[in-house]
């Protein structure tokens, strides 16, 4: 059995999120703040122990307004079931697979709710929701009063419903019949628990906390492996194992109790100093020693060093205890999981950001053998039973995209929402529901370029493709020459770009791609202008017939643009969405037109090429034939820099700077009494917030212990 597929609703950047999980190993990338933390947090809070609970920050921008339009429609003495249905609700959905012919379906029969013995799947839905009979109490709060305005009113009811969501709002449990989501049947929480069981290797793992005292946070996790392999349903082995720890520290406890008991004896005639007998003065100790507390809080653990000098925890670099602290949380994880009396169907384990502190080959090795872990921790610990493990990582390394599954690959990215002020949400792309039909010609090219060059464009901000290597090594100095003249905001410097060399004839077959991906991208490809005299050779912009690039050619649908009608397009041509083409055009009206970026460089920098003004096409055609693209490239890059950026890049790398991700389509948008704000600002497509609405986004909040020194 698996879960196949997640549905998120109005959890904080996961308004309306849909993902699939790969039966083994699903790895999530994307930018910061693009959600991957949230999912993680919401397992989390579903599979601990007890009923999960969330509280108003944890509702999505969107939603939120949902309270203050349902508290308008209860002062306006509407229905309650209009009233209800305004208010937000967190919801989760759980889609999960089985075999039909399995023998027993075990704790999943709860979940199993149809009739139909086609059916192979079963449906959880959890929801967060105000409590039946509870609305009068949700809306009763001391409002400022009849003369405040609407801000200091929005605050105060704010306020109140910080604490009525977390008092009146409960989570519930159905099982859901996935033909007939009519047919629901409540479930306790401990089904869910039984049914599934979940783990998160956080990313914030502590191992580099060395600066006044060792880290023991590999040591701490012995105590977990004790508990469990004590367990009733461990190994004998294990079990064995157990028994002999408990036995050498009762001769401990002996021996300790035989020493104090001596020393005792002794102090005894002391007391009578005091003027104070005892009516029994044989008084003895009794030493009880936790086994699996000094494993946790006691014992460290040291690498074997030279001449038996035994180095701490904390000596070792932090690449490695990262690896070894995650192998010793899976093999936990595996260990509880084993050490239940019956076993859960799925087992989910999260892994944040396990890159940390990793090479990059290490960060490839990792990903590519966790499922050959899962099998070595069954086989060898588990007595051959099968280990029903799904892997959720999440990461920002394009080490571990590029040696993970292209199918098993999900795609986060965080939009502003038109429909909703310009807040941001979270999308996922799957590039498998998407991309997996290897019988598409272009979907088998890109699933051969991600898996054996780069992931990069998964984790960037904008995305270049360029024709080839003087591009590629004069892009950075390009890039530095046009930010010298934009904002501070449009420099590409301060963003985060990916550059993918792929040349003119395979660019355009990373366009729906990027589409897909939702990445505004500059292609950067060469006129390639052929002639028709000569059967279609390279010939010079101006005796050109057509042109021999594929990219070009497939951006205007048509095989027929001559070179001449190319340069005579506009920028709005040359945009489609996020995507713009730039190819070589004259650096003034009526002028020279080069067809390669050699010439066009040359043409742009005539002076210091000696270029003939009375025939400059034909001297950077002749002078462009007999450079060397590398040295060329490399000249100008490094040793003589004084030149200027060709007019057709300068234009592209112009626009790639001011544009922003395209926006996500409007949605139904909820009903609100709030007054109406502006629409926000915005620039090449990105959201500008005005200074009011940066310092609203801005809040501090100040835990203060409680009065057992536990802070919330």
């Amino acid at each position: 059995m698996q879960i196949k597929k997640v549905g998120v609703k109005n959890f904080r950047l996961l308004r309306d999120a849909e993902l699939f999980l790969d039966n083994r190993t699903t790895l999530v990338v994307g930018r910061n703040n693009s959600g991957k933390t949230s999912l993680a947090e919401l397992f989390r809070r579903l599979l601990s122990d007890g009923t999960p609970s969330f509280r108003l920050e944890d509702f999505s921008h969107a939603a939120r307004v949902g309270f203050r339009a349902a508290y308008e429609l209860a002062r306006a003495g509407k229905d309650d079931v209009d009233v209800r249905a305004a208010l937000p609700v967190i919801e989760v959905t759980l889609v999960l697979d089985y075999e039909a012919s399995a023998a027993s379906l075990g704790v999943l029969s709860e979940f199993v709710v149809d009739l139909d013995t086609a059916c192979t799947e079963a449906r959880a839905d959890i929801r967060y929701e105000l409590e039946p009979g509870k609305l009068k109490s949700f809306f009763d709060f001391d409002g400022p009063g009849d003369n405040a305005g609407e801000e200091e009113f929005a605050a105060a009811f704010l306020r109140a419903m910080k604490e009525a969501v977390p008092k009146y709002y409960k989570c519930a449990l159905k099982a859901t019949d996935p033909n007939d989501l009519t047919n629901q049947k409540v479930l306790d929480w401990s089904r869910l628990r039984a049914l599934i069981q979940g783990d998160l290797v956080t990313a914030q793992r502590g191992l580099d906390d060395i600066t006044d005292k060792d880290n023991d946070s590999l040591g701490k996790i012995l105590g977990v492996l004790f508990d469990t392999a004590g367990a009733e349903l461990a190994d004998e082995t294990e079990r064995a194992r157990v028994a002999a720890l408990k036995t050498a520290v009762r001769v401990v406890e002996k021996d300790i109790d035989d020493s104090f008991n001596g020393q005792l004896t002794g102090l005894l005639p002391a007391l009578d100093l005091f003027g104070y007998r005892l009516p029994d003065p044989k008084l003895r100790t009794e030493t009880t020693l936790d086994v699996g507390r000094l494993l946790k809080n006691h014992t460290k653990i040291r690498y074997s060093g030279a001449d038996g000098v035994h180095l701490p925890e904390a000596y070792n670099g932090l690449g490695a205890r990262n690896l070894i602290y995650m192998l010793l949380k899976l093999y936990e994880a595996f260990k509880s999981f084993r050490a239940k009396e019956v076993a859960p169907c799925v087992h989910v384990i999260f892994i944040e950001e396990p890159e940390a502190h990793l090479h990059p080959q290490m960060q490839e090795v990792f990903i590519g053998k966790l499922q050959e872990m899962a099998a070595l921790f069954a086989r060898d610990h588990g007595g051959g039973t099968a280990w029903p493990v799904q892997f959720v990582v999440t990461t920002h390394s394009a080490h571990m995209a590029n040696k993970a599954s292209f199918d098993a690959i999900r795609y986060f990215l965080s939009a502003p929402d038109e429909g909703d002020g310009g807040t941001l949400r979270t999308h996922i792309r799957d590039l498998k529901r998407n991309f997996g039909d290897r019988s598409d010609g272009d979907n088998e090219f890109l699933h051969q370029y991600m898996t054996l060059t780069r992931c990069d464009l998964l984790f960037a901000d904008k995305v270049i493709l360029i024709e080839g290597t003087s591009e590629r090594l004069l892009l950075p100095k390009m890039i530095e020459k046009i930010d010298a003249g934009l904002s501070l905001g449009d420099r590409l410097g301060s963003q985060y770009l990916a550059v993918l060399e792929v040349g003119g004839a395979y660019a355009h077959l990373f366009f729906k791609l990027l589409d897909f991906l939702e990445l505004p991208a500059l292609v950067i490809t060469d006129l390639d202008s052929v002639d028709a005299v000569k059967s279609g050779e390279a010939c010079m912009v101006s005796a050109g017939a057509w042109t021999s690039n594929a990219t070009i050619r497939a951006w205007f649908d048509s095989k027929g643009c001559s070179p001449a009608e190319l340069v005579a397009k506009d920028a709005k041509e040359k945009t489609k969405g996020a995507r713009r083409l730039a190819y070589q055009v004259p650096e003034t009206d009526g002028g020279a037109c080069g067809r390669s970026f050699e010439a066009a460089f040359m043409l742009a920098n005539s002076g210091k090429f000696g270029l003939d003004a009375t025939k400059a096409e034909q001297s950077a055609w002749d002078l462009a034939a007999k450079a060397k693209k590398s040295e060329f490239a490399l000249k100008h890059a490094i040793v003589d820099t004084a030149w200027a950026v060709p007019k057709y890049v300068a234009d592209g790398l112009t626009w790639l700077g001011a544009v922003g991700r395209p926006a996500v389509a409007p949605a139904a948008a909820a009903a609100s009494a709030s007054p109406a704000k502006k629409a926000p600002k915005r620039r090449g497509g990105r959201r500008v917030a005005s200074p009011v609405e940066a310092a609203e986004a801005v809040t501090i909040e100040i835990s203060i212990p409680k009065d057992d020194g536990h802070g919330e």
